[in-house]
């Protein structure tokens, strides 16, 4: 939506006024809002900025091998740090090459500040060279976008998008800069006081309804919480712990909201959804309150949506954004704003359920169907390398994955402990996200161990980067589950389309080890179960970025799985259908 934006800026004006260039004004700009590293890929238009660069060594630049693994670093980065990712691309297909990167982030609301060049505004509208409408392009997936006409508006741009990007509902924030702007030379004025009139940020919680969803927890027996990305992303994991342990009520978590509550606290029931375990599922089922906090209620937790919580006499929502509240599920109690302020004030008055029995059947539940997968003596199954991975890190390391199998495999079988350690594309589900994605997330946490989760397919749509890795020894541990097929696609064409099988088939795909070793990189390989932990550990022991490849079963499939068109009480387990 387009908004009416205001700042007021220092008019203070002095005999020794500092002419700069547009270009200059945006470095510095970036300095002040405190980025750390920008990810970004040159050309034409964006020229003046690159040229600025070499006369500020105070400004950190990496040069990724394609604007997607630019953006998805840039994405990588503030997940996991909870600060705002930056990336630069040039004109034309530059621009149009972030389009998938800003998609993922707006879905998955997390604050970038996307920065393009474009032609000359002499030129524009004449479709001169490497000229394209990227603010038309990008306007429905971005929180707001800025084209910039005079250099002198740059310092309020910048400080403003920073503001846009990180407050409220998170998302990416577009400037596009014409290339003559960038090269503008104006007196310097620093940004000031921000007055952006028609945008909101957090709103202030409402008392009266937190207050009336206290009374609906105290008459509950059989409540339920979902936890959300919201929970994460607002910084609310510690308040939503003091909630559960004052309330006793179950947390079963989505996949963006894995590690916003602890998977070994006895509270909690793990994931739900498509790929969703039995317990959590069937807890949603039968409760006769849902209480959702960050969750948008989305397709793949809700499954079919007029089976949805059959038994709920209440269903509560706690979001920051008012747009989300009855969108998909009809909320009978809302409560908006920043969610860590919402249990903060809930946690001053939560009183605990009679929810033992509750609990008592939701044990049931869990030791009728417990989490498991049939083992093998010799074949490397994946969840087995899962259950190594989150083992030997004791579940402190940072996760990144890629989007398949392996990432259902790693909701599974990962224990995520803590916030802001899994870091994986959830409402666009994009392949090519989880490599670039871990060497942001390294990058912003240079003293954490990150773990690059991917599959045979995904992981060619980036492999690219792995020379940035080598270059500037970012140690990122990427591990290629490798079963020479498109798993998740073949699952669904086994089970919804009769095993008719069709261009799923990635036999071809080069030899990961030599792939690794040709950009200059450790690479490691297990084919037997005897081997998995030898090389993992390995892997562990060597400094700087490590490929392991696990070659796994063709055949394995994800479970527990709910079909599309039917309810999640209906699922298919795997190990006994």
């Amino acid at each position: 939506m387009e908004q009416q934006l205001t700042t007021t800026t220092n008019e203070a004006s002095t005999n020794t006024e500092e002419w700069i260039t547009g270009s200059e004004v945006l470095l510095r700009g970036l300095l002040e809002e405190g980025v750390e590293c920008v990810f970004g890929y040159p050309g034409g238009n964006v020229l003046y900025i690159y040229d600025a660069m070499v006369h500020q060594p105070d400004f950190k630049h990496i040069l990724t091998r394609h604007e997607q693994g630019a953006i998805h670093a840039a994405d990588g980065y503030a997940r996991s740090t909870g600060k705002v990712g930056v990336c630069i691309a040039t004109s034309g297909p530059g621009a149009t090459n972030l389009v998938t990167g800003i998609a993922t982030a707006h879905l998955d609301s997390v604050p970038l500040v996307v920065i393009t060049g474009n032609v000359p505004t002499t030129v524009m509208g004449t479709d001169a060279f490497q000229e394209a409408d990227i603010i038309s392009i990008t306007m429905p997936i971005t929180k707001h976008s800025y084209m910039v006409r005079d250099a002198n508006d740059l310092p309020r741009i910048i400080h403003e998008a920073f503001h846009i990007a990180n407050s409220g509902r998170k998302g990416p924030v577009l400037i596009d800069i014409p290339k003559d702007v960038s090269n503008q030379r104006i007196a310097y004025r620093p940004a000031d006081t921000i007055q952006l009139r028609g945008y909101h940020g957090a709103p202030q919680p409402n008392p009266a309804e937190i207050d009336a969803l206290l009374e609906a927890i105290a008459e509950s027996r059989k409540p339920v919480i979902i936890a959300g990305g919201g929970v994460v992303y607002a910084n609310a994991s510690q308040e939503l712990i003091e909630f559960v342990h004052a309330t006793r009520i179950p947390v079963a978590t989505t996949l963006l909201g894995l590690g916003g509550f602890p998977s070994d606290d006895e509270l909690s029931l793990g994931m739900l959804g498509h790929h969703g375990v039995y317990t959590a599922n069937m807890a949603v089922q039968n409760a006769d309150l849902i209480i959702s906090i960050g969750s948008r209620f989305d397709d793949r937790v809700t499954m079919k949506l007029d089976g949805f919580a059959p038994q709920a006499k209440r269903i509560a929502h706690i979001d920051i954004d008012p747009a989300e509240i009855s969108k998909n599920v009809k909320a009978d109690l809302a409560c908006i704003g920043d969610i860590k302020d919402v249990l903060a004030y809930a946690n001053t008055k939560a009183q605990a359920t009679e929810s033992g029995a509750w609990l008592e059947q939701l044990q049931g539940y869990q030791a009728q169907h417990p989490l498991r997968y049939t083992d093998s003596d010799t074949a490397i199954k994946p969840q087995y390398v899962l259950e190594m991975i989150s083992e030997t890190t004791q579940g402190k390391a940072i996760i990144t994955t890629d989007v398949g199998q392996h990432q259902m495999w790693t909701a599974l079988f990962y224990r995520f402990k803590h916030p802001r350690s899994l870091i994986t594309s959830g409402g666009l589900g994009t392949m090519g996200f989880g490599f670039p994605a871990a060497i942001g997330a390294q990058v912003g946490n240079p003293d954490r161990l990150v773990v690059s989760i991917n599959g045979d397919g995904g992981m060619q749509m980036c492999a690219q980067e792995m020379a940035i890795c080598a270059i500037h020894q970012i140690p990122v541990k990427i591990v290629v589950l490798n079963n020479q097929v498109l798993g998740m696609v073949k699952q669904q064409q086994e089970l919804m389309y009769e095993r008719r099988y069709s261009q799923i088939d990635l036999a071809g795909s080069p030899d990961f080890v030599k792939l690794a070793e040709a950009y200059g990189i450790k690479g490691l390989k297990a084919t037997t179960k005897a081997d998995a932990a030898k090389v993992w550990q390995e892997a562990l022991d060597t400094p700087g970025p490590v490929l392991i490849e696990f070659v796994i079963p063709t055949e394995e499939n994800v479970y527990p799985m709910v079909l599309a068109g039917t309810t999640l009480d209906q699922m298919i387990l795997g190990y006994e259908d």
